[in-house]
Order: structure tokens, then C-alpha cells, then sequence
């Protein structure tokens, strides 16, 4: 069986040499951030060919970090703290916090629920936790007995995934789901991070191998946490994946990695020979196969798109 290749391109800047690609929306349409040529950092959406500066909704720096399939994205922005934001058809709602001032947003549904963390009130002690935030109302989703919590993914069916941290300060990845937060465990170390999840409940992240002496790209299904590293280096992480779960991408090493049919593929070696690209992480992976991430190209780190390539036509006979 033919390795998929693809083809590469260059998302470009807002005008600086800085660049990073996040999230993947639906026609192609991808988000993140890049600098500009006043040095800022602003939210960029790459569509129709072409990267458009979506500004920084009032602050001096932003960040979009997702992208769902209605064109909504979600982020942050920087305005006298940290600040998460929802931007829907170029209407920016900022989603406010769980008491001190202080939000980021990693993930959005297509529902337009949103999930990140977000700083507790003073009075308890400005803990750092997960949030939902559905319906213009952001809920706190509390830990696993510690102090803090982050969510990085949401499914359509309000599944969410992050880590938190429990009792004995080990953060932990988890799902939430009816209202319960559960730990779905490591690779046989102290502690995990869910990343991603999707339609199916299918969580990826990395968690760490035992003794701690690794940190593995893994996938939970069906209950059961599979560690998918396979380009031999300690450390991975698997930060997106496709709807129906053949479709994994992340970072190993110092690679981007596409993980399919059951195995892990350094992205470096499936394009073009001669681009000039290193490429370092894979963020998003949509469903007709488009990868979005970020590399390194004459020295300056930029975002790419990897579009797959048709295979070759048989001759006719």
C-alpha cells in the first residue's frame, strides 16, 4: 500500500515572519495567529487562499485556537489580562470569566459551546479551572480533588476533555460528561493530558510512561488508552483527530506525525523532497483530510496546509 503525500503551502503572515496554524473549520478555512509588521500578534483566517488580520478585538495581542464547522472560532485575547473570546460572522463576544479576570478558550463545538479555563474569585483562592461556556453562561467544571483544571476539547455532544489535577497533584486527563468529571488514566506514569476529542468520544493526548521517563502521543477508545508513539522519540503528543478516529496528528520529537491505520508517519517524509520545510507539529485534521500546522522555513516558524495528493491513475489496459 502507497503512502498518502501531500501537497504543502504556505499560509504566510500578517507581515512579520511569525506564523501558526490551530484549527481547521469547514471549505478549508483555517485559524491561528501570526505577527504582524508592527511586531504584534494577531488572530488570523486563512480563506480563500489568502490570510486575513482579524485584529485583537480591542487589546494588543490575540489568539484563535479553534474553529468550528458554522465558521465560529474561539481564543484569546490580551486586554488588561487574558481575555477568551467567541467571534461569530466578525461579531467578537467576550465570554467572561469564573471571577478574577482571567480566560482562555481552546476548543468550540459546532453547537458554538466553548471550553477553556478561566481563574476562580479571590475568595477561593484564584484557582485556575475548567470551563463551559453554553447558552452566554460560563460553567466551572471543577478538578479531580486538586486545585486546577483545563478543557481542550468539546464534542457536538458536549463531551469534554482536558486534564485536572486530583488530591496528590497529579494532573490527570479526563471526560467530562452529565456533569461528572473522570480520569481515564496514563500509559502507566503519574500523570496525562486529553487534548482532543471527537464525535465518537475518542480522546487523544499525551501521557506519560512509566517512571515517568517518556511522554507518549496516545488515543482512548472503547475505554482502553492505546500509546501510538512510533517514531521512536520519548516524547509526543497527539493534538487533533478526525471525526471518525482514522485520522490522528500531532508532534513526535521534532516532527509533525500523522498516526492511520495503526501506524505513526513523520509528515516530513510524505512531501515534496526540496520544500525547505521542517515540519514540527500537526494541530488540526479535518474530515476530507486536510492537515493544518506549523514548521520551520527559512528559519522562521510558519503555518502550512497539507492537502492530500490523488493517487496516480492506473494505465489503461
Amino acid at each position: 500500500m502507497v503512502a498518502q503525500t501531500y501537497a504543502i503551502t504556505d499560509l504566510g503572515t500578517l507581515g512579520g515572519p511569525f506564523g501558526q496554524a490551530n484549527g481547521i473549520g469547514s471549505m478549508g478555512q483555517i485559524v491561528g495567529y501570526s505577527q504582524n509588521a508592527s511586531n504584534s500578534y494577531h488572530v488570523f483566517l486563512y480563506s480563500g487562499g489568502a490570510m486575513h488580520d482579524l485584529g485583537a478585538f480591542g487589546g494588543t495581542q490575540s489568539t484563535a485556537e479553534a474553529m468550528n464547522g458554522s465558521s465560529q472560532i474561539t481564543g484569546y485575547f490580551y486586554s488588561n489580562g487574558y481575555r477568551a473570546f467567541l467571534w461569530t460572522n466578525g461579531t467578537v463576544t467576550d465570554l467572561g470569566n469564573l471571577g478574577s479576570g482571567y480566560a482562555v478558550a481552546w476548543a468550540i463545538n459546532n453547537a458554538g459551546q466553548v471550553v477553556g479555563d478561566s481563574k476562580t474569585s479571590k475568595a477561593t483562592n484564584y484557582k485556575d479551572h475548567a470551563f463551559l461556556y453554553s447558552h452566554g453562561a460560563m460553567r466551572d467544571l471543577g478538578t479531580l480533588g486538586g486545585d486546577d483544571s483545563s478543557a481542550h476539547g468539546i464534542n457536538v455532544s458536549g463531551q469534554i476533555t482536558g486534564y485536572a489535577y486530583d488530591a496528590k497533584d497529579n494532573f490527570l486527563a479526563f471526560l467530562w460528561q452529565n456533569g461528572t468529571m473522570t480520569s481515564i488514566g496514563t500509559l502507566g506514569g503519574d500523570w496525562s493530558k486529553g487534548l482532543a476529542i471527537n464525535a465518537n468520544g475518542q480522546i487523544v493526548g499525551q501521557a506519560y510512561t512509566p517512571g515517568n521517563a517518556g511522554a507518549h502521543a496516545f488515543l482512548y477508545s472503547a475505554g482502553r488508552m492505546t500509546d501510538l508513539e512510533g517514531l521512536g522519540n520519548p516524547y509526543s503528543s497527539a493534538m487533533a483527530i478526525n471525526s471518525s478516529g482514522t485520522q490522528i496528528v500531532g508532534n513526535s520529537g521534532n516532527s509533525a506525525f500523522l498516526y492511520t491505520n495503526g501506524q505513526m508517519l513523520n509528515l516530513n517524509l510524505l512531501i515534496p523532497p526540496g520544500t525547505g520545510w521542517s515540519l514540527y507539529a500537526a494541530t488540526a485534521v479535518d474530515d476530507t483530510g486536510l492537515i493544518a500546522g506549523y514548521g520551520i522555513l527559512n528559519g522562521h516558524s510558519r503555518a502550512f496546509l497539507l492537502t492530500p495528493v490523488p493517487p496516480p491513475r492506473p494505465p489503461k489496459k
